[in-house]
C-alpha cells in the first residue's frame, strides 16, 4: 500500500525484474502454441470450406452477402487506418524511460490494432462463406422426391458442427493473435515489455472500440428498418427477399456481431495481458514475466479441447447442451492444468521470489504461498465466467421465467412489453455487478493487506477468465452464422420441412450463446479495467517518485472527500450514459434512413410484392455503410479525450475516480443493455413459435417493437462500453506520468494543464455537437445529408437491375 512506502522505496523499478534464460525458453514455447493455435485455425477453415454450398440460388444470396460485408469492413478499416497513423505519433510525445520503450509502443500500437483488425476481419470473412454451408446442410432433412428420408439428428448435427467450428477458427486465431503479440514483446523487451505492451493493449481496444459502434450501427440499422417496415407494416416474414434491408440485415449480422465482437475479445485478452504483466513483473519479478503468459497458453490447449468436444450427440437435448458440454470441460482442464504449472513453475515462499520491484521488502516478507494465490485467483475467474454463463442464461433463454413473463406483457401492448424487458435489465444488471464485484473483492483478499498482490490477483482471475475465451467466441460466433444460415434458407425459398426447422432451433440456440458470451465479455472487460486501474496506481506512484514526492501525496490523490475526486468520479459515470446515447441516437437515425428508404420502394415499385419487380438491396446497404462510417468518429473521441481533460483539468486524483465511475456505471449500464435486448428478442420468439398469439398476431407486433428497442441497446451500445472502459483505462495509464509531470517538482505548468484541456474539452463539446446537429429522417425524399444519406445513395448496380424481373433467391449484389 502507498501508505507503507518509505520515500526511498515508493518508486516501482520494474527493470528489477529479468528475463532469465529458463524463462526466455518458456516464452519461446508459449509464443510457439500461439502459432500452434493459428494452425489449428487453418485445419478447422478447411473442414469448414470442404462442405456443400447449396443451391445457385443460396450461392447467389451468399455472395451478396459477402460482396457487401467486405465492402463495409474494407471501408471502415481504410478509415481507421488514418486514425491508427496520428495515434502512432501522438504516443511519441508521452513520457517513456528511453526513446527504445517510445518506439517500441508505438510500434506495437500498430501491431496491436492490426491484429485486432486481422481478427475481426477473419471473423467476417469465414462466417458469410459458412452461413450458407449450414443451409446447405440443414437442406439435406428435406430430400428430393424419391430419395430416402434422412436422419434428422444427423442432419442437425452437422449443420451445428459446421456453425461452431466456425466460431472456434476465430475463437483460435483471437487467442493465437493475443497470445503471440504479448510473447514477441516479452521476448525483445525482456523487463520493458509492461511498458511497451501499453501500446499493444492500446492499439487492439481502439480498433476493437471503432469496429464494435460501427457494426453495431450498421447491423441494427438495417435490423430495425427491416422489421418495422417488412415485419410491422407489410406483414411479411423477416428474411422475405421482397424486403430492401434483408441483405443489409444479414451484412450486419456479420460486421457487428462477428467482426466486431471478435475484435472486442481479442482487445480484453490483450489488454488484460498488459495488466497482468505490468503488476505481475513488479510483485512476482522475474516469474511475474512468464507466468501471466502461461496461463492464456493453457487456455489455447484447453480451447482447442473445447471447440472438438462440442460434437452433439443423439441423447442432447439441444444444441445448447453440446455447447455447454465443450465450455465446462474446457474450464475444468484448464483449472487442473493451471494447478499443476504454478506448483510446478511457482516458489512456495514469496521470499524466494526474485527481481521483485520496489514493493520488495513488503513482498518478500509476505507469508503464504504464491502457488495459492495464483491458482486461486485463477480459479476465480474460471468459475466466474461459468456462473455468469447460468445467470445470463437466465435473464435470456426463452423456456425461462423473464422471457416468458415478457410474451405474457405482449397481450397488453408495446408498452407493456418495453416496461417488462427494461425492468429485466435493470434487475439483472444487480445480480451480474454483485457476482462480478464479490469476485474482484475475493480475489483482492488473497493479497492479505497488501495492495500490489491484490491488484496482481485480480489481474490473474481476469487471465483465467481468459482461459474460456477461444470456447466464448466459438460461441458467439455461432450465432451470426446460425442467424444468416436462416435467413438465406428463407431468402431462397430451397428450404423448407423439416431442414427449416433445423434451422430454426439453430438460431434459438444461437440467440442464447450470443447473450451469454456477451455477458461474459462484459466480466472479462471489467477484470481488465480493474487490473488497469491497478497498473494506473503504480504509474502514479512511479512518477510521484520522480517528481520529488512521497508517498504521503498518493494518499492525499486518491482521498474521497476531497471534491475534484467526486467530480472525477461522476464525470466517470456521465461518460458511459453520454456514449450510450450517442450510439443509440446515431441507430436512431440511420435507422429512418432506411424505413424510409425501404417503404420508397414498396411505394413506387408496387411489383415487389407479387415478385415482378426487384427491391433495390444496394441502396440499404449504401446507407447503412455511410452512416455507420460517419458516426463513428464522435464515440471514438470522447473515449480517448474524456481521460486527459479529466486529468488535466482536475489531477491525477480525480482521473483514478473518473476511472472507477466510469467501471461502476460502465458494468451496470453494459448488463442492463445486454440483458433487456436479448429478453426481448428471445420473447419475440416465443410469440412467433405460437405463444400468445403467434406471428401476425398483435401480441407479435408488440415484441417486434420490443425486439426494435432492444436491438440497440444489446448490439450497438451495450457491447461497445467493454472497449470503451479499456480505451479509457489505457489512455490514463498513458497519460498519467504527464498529468503528474506537470502538475509537481520542476516541470510543472498550470498553462500546459490549462491548454491540453481546454484542447480536449474543445474538440469533445465540437464532436457531440456536429453528432447531435445531424437529423433523424422526416421524409423519403429528405436528400440534404443530414439524414442518413438515405435518398442520396446510390446504391451502384442495384439500381441498374432494377426493372428485372424478380423471384425468391435472386438478390441483386449489394453495391
Amino acid at each position: 500500500m502507498a501508505g507503507h512506502l518509505s520515500p526511498t522505496q515508493n518508486h516501482l523499478h520494474l527493470a528489477d525484474a529479468m528475463l532469465t534464460t529458463g524463462n526466455r525458453g518458456l516464452v519461446i514455447v508459449i509464443a510457439l502454441v500461439a502459432l500452434a493455435a493459428l494452425g489449428v485455425a487453418v485445419v478447422l477453415v478447411r473442414q469448414v470450406l470442404a462442405a456443400s454450398e447449396g443451391t445457385d440460388s443460396m450461392k447467389k444470396i451468399a455472395a451478396a452477402v459477402q460482396e457487401g460485408a467486405n465492402a463495409y469492413l474494407a471501408r471502415q478499416l481504410r478509415t481507421l487506418g488514418i486514425f491508427a497513423v496520428v495515434v502512432f505519433f501522438l504516443l511519441f510525445l508521452l513520457p517513456a524511460d528511453d526513446m527504445s520503450q517510445r518506439v517500441g509502443r508505438s510500434l506495437f500500437f500498430l501491431v496491436g490494432a492490426a491484429f485486432s483488425a486481422a481478427t475481426g476481419y477473419i471473423g467476417m470473412w469465414l462466417a458469410v462463406r459458412s452461413n450458407v454451408r449450414v443451409a446447405a446442410a440443414a437442406r439435406e432433412a428435406t430430400p428430393a422426391e424419391g430419395e430416402p428420408a434422412a436422419d434428422l439428428t444427423q442432419v442437425s448435427h452437422k449443420a451445428m458442427k459446421i456453425a461452431f467450428r466456425t466460431g472456434g477458427v476465430v475463437g483460435m486465431f483471437t487467442v493465437g493473435l493475443g497470445l503471440l503479440g504479448a510473447a514477441c514483446v516479452v521476448l525483445v523487451y525482456a523487463a520493458d515489455a509492461p511498458k511497451v505492451l501499453e501500446g499493444f493493449g492500446l492499439g487492439a481496444a481502439l480498433i476493437a472500440m471503432f469496429m464494435r459502434v460501427g457494426g453495431g450501427i450498421f447491423t441494427k440499422a438495417a435490423d430495425v428498418g427491416a422489421d418495422l417496415v417488412g415485419k410491422v407494416e407489410q406483414g411479411i416474414p423477416e428474411d422475405d427477399p421482397r424486403n430492401a434491408a434483408t441483405i443489409a440485415d444479414n451484412v450486419g449480422d456479420n460486421v457487428g456481431d462477428c467482426a466486431g465482437m471478435a475484435a472486442d475479445l481479442f482487445e480484453s485478452y490483450a489488454v488484460t495481458l498488459v495488466a497482468a504483466l505490468i503488476l505481475g513483473t513488479a510483485v512476482f519479478g522475474n516469474d511475474g514475466l512468464a507466468f501471466p503468459l502461461m496461463v492464456p497458453a493453457i487456455g489455447v490447449i484447453t480451447a482447442v479441447i473445447g471447440v472438438f468436444v462440442v460434437a452433439p450427440r443423439t441423447n442432447d437435448r439441444s444444441g445448447m447442451t453440446a455447447i455447454n458440454r465443450g465450455f465446462f470441460i474446457s474450464a475444468l482442464i484448464s483449472l487442473v492444468l493451471v494447478a499443476i504449472v504454478a506448483f510446478t513453475y511457482l516458489p512456495s515462499s514469496y521470499a524466494d521470489l526474485k527481481g521483485v520491484g520496489g514493493d520488495a521488502q513488503e513482498i518478500l516478507g509476505h507469508s503464504g504461498d504464491p502457488r495459492v494465490l495464483a491458482i486461486v485467483s485463477v480459479a476465480i475467474g474460471i468459475v466466474l465466467a461459468a456462473v455468469i454463463q447460468q445467470l445470463t442464461g437466465y435473464f435470456t433463454e426463452t423456456n425461462r421465467k423473464p422471457v416468458m413473463d415478457i410474451g405474457r406483457t405482449s397481450l397488453t401492448g408495446p408498452a407493456t412489453v418495453i416496461l417488462s424487458g427494461i425492468s429485466i435489465g435493470l434487475e439483472s444488471a444487480v445480480y451480474t455487478a454483485l457476482l462480478i464485484g464479490l469476485s474482484v473483492y475475493g480475489a483482492f483478499l488473497l493479497g492479505g493487506g497488501t495492495v500490489m498482490l491484490a491488484l496482481f490477483a485480480v489481474a490473474l482471475a481476469g487471465t483465467g477468465l481468459l482461459t474460456t475465451v477461444g470456447v466464448i467466441v466459438a460461441m458467439d460466433t455461432f450465432g451470426p452464422v446460425s442467424d444468416n444460415a436462416q435467413g438465406i434458407a428463407e431468402m431462397s425459398g430451397d428450404v423448407e420441412g423439416d431442414g427449416a426447422q433445423v434451422l430454426t432451433d439453430l438460431d434459438a440456440v444461437g440467440n442464447t450463446t450470443k447473450a451469454i458470451t456477451k455477458g461474459i465479455a462484459i466480466a472479462t472487460a471489467v477484470l481488465a479495467a480493474a487490473a488497469l486501474f491497478g497498473s494506473y496506481r503504480t504509474e502514479l506512484v512511479s512518477a510521484l517518485s520522480e517528481a520529488g514526492e512521497g508517498s504521503g501525496k498518493m494518499l492525499q490523490l486518491l482521498d474521497i472527500a476531497q471534491p475534484s475526486t467526486l467530480v472525477g468520479l461522476m464525470l466517470g459515470a456521465a461518460v458511459v450514459f453520454l456514449f450510450s446515447g450517442l450510439a443509440i441516437n446515431a441507430v436512431s437515425r440511420s435507422a429512418g434512413a432506411v424505413v424510409y428508404e425501404v417503404r420508397r420502394q414498396f411505394r413506387e415499385k408496387p411489383g415487389i410484392m407479387d415478385y415482378t419487380e426487384k427491391p433495390e438491396y444496394g441502396r440499404v446497404v449504401d446507407i447503412c455503410t455511410k452512416d455507420a462510417l460517419r458516426e463513428l468518429t464522435t464515440p471514438g473521441l470522447l473515449a480517448v479525450l474524456s481521460p486527459i481533460l479529466v486529468g488535466f483539468t482536475f489531477g491525477a486524483g480525480a482521473l483514478a475516480a473518473f476511472l472507477a465511475g466510469a467501471i461502476g456505471a460502465g458494468t451496470l449500464m453494459a448488463v442492463f443493455l445486454a440483458n433487456s435486448g436479448g429478453a426481448w428478442d428471445n420473447a419475440k420468439k416465443l410469440v412467433e413459435d405460437g405463444n400468445h398469439g403467434g406471428k401476425g398476431s398483435e401480441a407479435h407486433e408488440a415484441t417486434i417493437i420490443g425486439d426494435t428497442v432492444g436491438d440497440p441497446f444489446k448490439d450497438t451500445a451495450g457491447p461497445a462500453i467493454n472497449p470503451l472502459l479499456k480505451v479509457m483505462n489505457l489512455v490514463a495509464l498513458l497519460i498519467g506520468p504527464a498529468v503528474i509531470q506537470f502538475s509537481y517538482g520542476d516541470d510543472a505548468s498550470v498553462g500546459v494543464r490549462a491548454m491540453v484541456a481546454l484542447l480536449a474539452a474543445a474538440v469533445i463539446v465540437g464532436a457531440v455537437y456536429v453528432s447531435k446537429r445531424r437529423g433523424i429522417a422526416m421524409s423519403d425524399t429528405d436528400g440534404d445529408g443530414d439524414t442518413g444519406s438515405g435518398s442520396e445513395s446510390g446504391g451502384g448496380d442495384a439500381g441498374k437491375d432494377a426493372e428485372r424481373t424478380a423471384k425468391p433467391g435472386d438478390p441483386v449484389a449489394a453495391s
